[in-house]
Parts: C-alpha cells; sequence; structure tokens
C-alpha cells in the first residue's frame, strides 16, 4: 500500500529539527522574563505561544510547491491590504498601519503580514527565472526591484519607515546573495550617495528627531535607562528584586522593545553574551540551509529571507539599547513580547520546514522545472 506523502518517513528525515532546539531556549527566557515584568502580561504571552505554534504547524502541513501557482495571488492580496490601509487605515499613535476587522473590532497590521508573501514572492520569481552566470542583468533586476520596491513606498507611506527598511535589506540582501551583475550594485551605491540629503529631507519630523537624537552627545531618555540597566547587570546579572530599573518601572517598554535591557540586567555580561550566541548560530544554521549544493531556489532564497530578517531585527534592537542606533521600535525576535512579531515568525519558519521537509518530492534539473520522483 503506498501511503500519502504526510506519512513518509523521509518528511522526519528532511524536518529540521535543530531548528526548533535552537529558538525553544529563547522562547522560554522570554516567559520567564514576561512573567517576572507582568503576570497579565504571562498569560498573553502563553496564548500567543501556543497560537504561534499552532500556526507553525498549519503552515507546514500547506503543500506550498504544489500551490506555487498561488503565491503571485498570495502576494498582491496583501498587497491590496496595503493599499486598504491608506483607503481605509485605523490611525494610532499618528501612524495609520492597522485595518479593523468588520464586527469584531480588532485590527490587523497589514505591513507584519507582508513578510511571508514577500519572500514567497521572490522565491517564485527566482525559482521560474534563476540568475544566469554572472548574475541578473538590469532587465530581470528591474523587474524584482519592482516587486520590492512596491511595498517599500506602501508602507514607508503609513508611515512606517522601519518595516519598509527591513523589507528593502531582505529583499535586496537576497538578490546579492542569489547574484546580480556586479555593474548594477555600482550604479546603486553611487546613487544613493548622491540623492541621500534629498532622501533625508523627505524624511517624517519624528524620523529626523531619532535620527538626530541618535547622533547627540546625549542619548534620549529611554536610551539612558536601558544603558544603566545593562551596565547594573555586570557580569553575572542580578536577582529579579534587585533588577530595580524594571521592577521600579525605570526601564520604558521592558517587555518588548527593551526586553534586550532587562535581560542583561537579570543576566549580566555573560548571559548577553550567550544570548548573542544563540542568535548567531540561529541565524548562521538559516542561512546554511540556502547554501546547499541545490538549485531549489524555494529553499534558498526563504532561508536566506528569514536569516536577514532575525539579523536585522536582532543587530538592530540589541545596538538600540545600548544607544548605537536609533530607537525604531523594532522587537528582539521571539524574545519581545508581542503576538503579531512571534505569530509571523512562527509562519516563516513553518513554510520553510516545508520546504525542507518535503523537498523530496521534486527534483530539480539545471532548467529549473520541476520533475516529480
Amino acid at each position: 500500500m503506498k501511503f500519502s506523502p504526510i506519512f513518509d518517513r523521509r518528511i522526519l528525515t528532511h524536518f529540521d529539527f535543530f531548528l526548533l532546539l535552537l529558538i525553544l531556549p529563547i522562547i522560554t527566557v522570554s516567559l520567564v522574563l514576561v512573567n517576572e515584568i507582568s503576570f497579565a502580561l504571562f498569560r498573553k504571552e502563553l496564548f500567543y505561544i501556543g497560537l504561534g505554534f499552532l500556526v507553525f504547524f498549519i503552515f507546514f502541513l500547506i503543500p506550498w510547491r504544489s500551490i506555487r501557482w498561488l503565491i503571485p495571488y498570495f502576494y498582491w492580496g496583501n498587497i491590496f491590504l496595503l493599499i486598504s490601509v491608506d483607503l481605509f487605515g485605523v490611525t494610532k499613535l499618528g501612524a495609520q498601519r492597522w485595518l479593523e476587522i468588520p464586527f469584531i473590532g480588532l485590527t490587523i497590521q497589514p505591513s507584519e503580514l507582508f513578510k511571508p508573501a514577500f519572500i514567497l514572492m521572490l522565491a517564485y520569481l527566482i525559482q521560474e527565472n534563476p540568475p544566469p552566470k554572472g548574475g541578473y542583468r538590469l532587465k530581470n533586476f528591474i523587474k524584482l526591484s519592482f516587486i520590492i520596491l512596491l511595498p517599500f513606498f506602501l508602507i514607508a507611506k503609513e508611515p512606517d519607515l522601519g518595516t519598509a527598511m527591513v523589507l528593502l535589506i531582505i529583499g535586496y540582501g537576497i538578490l546579492f546573495v542569489v547574484g546580480v551583475h556586479w555593474k548594477i550594485w555600482t550604479g546603486i551605491i553611487i546613487t544613493l550617495a548622491v540623492a541621500a540629503p534629498f532622501l533625508y529631507s523627505n524624511l517624517h519630523d519624528y524620523q529626523k528627531k531619532r535620527i538626530h537624537d541618535f547622533l547627540a552627545e546625549k542619548p534620549s531618555y529611554h536610551v539612558q535607562q536601558s544603558i544603566i540597566a545593562i551596565g547594573s547587570g555586570g557580569l553575572t546579572g542580578k536577582p529579579k528584586d534587585e533588577a530595580t530599573q524594571t521592577q521600579l518601572k525605570f526601564l520604558p517598554i521592558a517587555s518588548s522593545d527593551f526586553i534586550f535591557a532587562y535581560f542583561v540586567e537579570r543576566f549580566g555580561f555573560v548571559g548577553a553574551a550567550l544570548l548573542i550566541l544563540l542568535y548567531a548560530m540561529l541565524i548562521l544554521h538559516i542561512f546554511s540551509l540556502g547554501l546547499q549544493p541545490y538549485t531549489d531556489y524555494y529553499i534558498k532564497v526563504f532561508a536566506y529571507g528569514i536569516a536577514f530578517l532575525i539579523f536585522v531585527y536582532t543587530s538592530v534592537n540589541i545596538l538600540m539599547t545600548i544607544g548605537l542606533a536609533p530607537v525604531v521600535g523594532v522587537p528582539l525576535p521571539l524574545l519581545s513580547h508581542g503576538g503579531s512579531s512571534f505569530i509571523n515568525f512562527m509562519v516563516l519558519f513553518g513554510i520553510l520546514e516545508n520546504l525542507l521537509a518535503f523537498r523530496f518530492n521534486f527534483l530539480y534539473n539545471s532548467s529549473s522545472k520541476v520533475s516529480y520522483l
């Protein structure tokens, strides 16, 4: 009897258990810290984690390769949501980034939901038209750039320059690794250097203020408190009751944006070094999945995209807490409290695990056409 592929033992062989082993300690530490900060937030965090793993398994079981023809619709559907934000969006704290779900009163942030569709679309296009020797030339580069720049401008207009820049880095980071002719990169660097003053002049006032605060000799109040918390942690950290920066509410947004500062206050320099090492292992492991010598660009592009996303979020968040980057509200992946960010990463991990675990169903030849084993 021939069983369905979902019961094939090769799924377990190809499933990346090491990825789960890397993310579970981060999730566990997040629960510990959030519980120390607020039991109410801890209960929400448990719900988000449970929902996140449920979403992980749902997206793991979706046959992404078999329904790859739906990926462009997935992308353009999310583009429609981004356009809808401009037309019908809900404004909070001076930014129009959310859509309200009718009848139930909940809101969603399409820019967060867009990341999986964005990376999948690039994977689909690159798989359908792989880079030639020497990398993509101008015509194909322009086509791929349109897919990258369209959501960038829609999200930046909300305004949400942080998320827009993350997508820009992910998109062009993928193209850089996959292969684009060197003359194109040279032209882009020269163009950006010339256009930098114009780009700065068109930033919103609050964005200019963040840059000014970052360049100022004295850091902002939030960053000052964060640096104090990090410094007070010393070599091995403090017990919960002695972590006064957080427990006495001096450290702002301790459960999300500045959770790294609280982590260091609790576990010190040693804990910070181990946490950064864990993130480095996670990023390098995911990135290495794309370096395998097969021509499966779905795995390559998706692995590169997730690795760039975690690298950018982790780097910016940690540098922000020590005053070496502007405060932009970027969460620390899997550690910061928050449902949308955590669930979004679990969606990405679920899709990646699907592409890895079920890759035995497909054999890609040099022309990138698919044939079934």
